[in-house]
């Protein structure tokens, strides 16, 4: 019997990938991953691979120190009672690994010269919401935040800047993004968890 060689372009493997994951066919993603291995279908972006909290996880991996600092915390010193009045303490500890996933290795040097980014965001109070019409409320990106979508305020991501460099910094260094679309990203992709970090509450 003669051998036959099957050829299949990347670009149509990664299609056939997609339409599996978008169909919930499991099973056929295991085995384009067996087939050509799973990071031939891992996005190149790591904005198109880090969507949620879940995501950042299993990019870093069950063996990076943020990974097991956050679960040695939840298991020691937080339980299902205290979360809740814990919202800050946890915000930062899922932030951080968000940060570290997004960052794909990088970490401040604190060198001359170098710029690090950071989310920054503006609270809006109910009058003031009031007093914008739609275009403005589209341009200064308004977002919902469930928790946060109250008739007191408005929470929104304003846009990126560099991290101050004085002792009053009042964004940690685990925070600090390498580019500013990823800082922007960030900041509105996760906008629940800084504010919930940012210890905005309820009225």
């Amino acid at each position: 019997m003669n051998n036959e060689i099957i050829e299949i372009q990347k670009n149509n493997a990664v299609a056939a990938y997609n339409a599996a994951r978008e169909a919930g066919a499991d099973s056929t993603m295991k085995v384009l991953e067996a087939l050509f291995g799973k990071d031939m279908f891992k996005p190149k972006d790591v904005a198109e691979r880090v969507k949620t909290f879940e995501d950042a996880v299993a990019e870093l991996g069950d063996e990076h120190p943020l990974i097991i600092q956050y679960r040695e915390i939840f298991d020691n010193f937080l339980d299902g009672a205290s979360v809740s009045d814990s919202r800050d303490i946890v915000a930062y500890l899922k932030l951080r690994i968000i940060c570290a996933a997004l960052n794909e290795g990088w970490e401040p040097k604190f060198t001359n010269g170098e710029y690090r980014y950071y989310p920054w965001f503006w609270l809006y109070t109910e009058q003031e919401i009031k007093d914008m019409d739609e275009k403005e409320k589209f341009d200064r990106q308004l977002i919902p935040t469930g928790d946060y979508e109250t008739g007191y305020a408005g929470f929104a991501s304003a846009y990126s800047s560099s991290a101050p460099s004085s002792t009053s910094a009042d964004v940690g260094s685990r925070l600090c993004l390498k580019s500013e679309a990823l800082a922007v990203y960030c900041g509105k992709q996760f906008i629940d968890l800084w504010a919930d970090f940012s210890l905005i509450r309820r009225r």
